[in-house]
């Protein structure tokens, strides 16, 4: 199901954007679907690496398969 947002966007981008629509006979809605779909892969590789630069800096603790089994009490 979809769910309506607004959203303020600069005007030169907004044009670019009906741009594209209008060239890929696409709606605005689906050009940003895709782009903001597109753009979680490079989120995860950067939350990715702030999470890999906590834990080398000590900021987040790590568990073992094991250690995580004991704590639940699972075997």
């Amino acid at each position: 199901m979809k769910k309506a947002i607004n959203i303020r966007m600069d005007e030169v981008l907004l044009s670019d954007l009906d741009q594209y629509a209008k060239e890929m006979d696409r709606t605005r809605t689906y050009i940003i679907e895709k782009a903001v779909s597109t753009y979680f892969d490079t989120l995860d590789e950067i939350i990715s690496d702030k999470r890999i630069d906590d834990i080398k800096k000590g900021k987040t603790e790590v568990y073992s398969l094991k250690q995580v089994a004991a704590k639940l009490g699972l075997k």
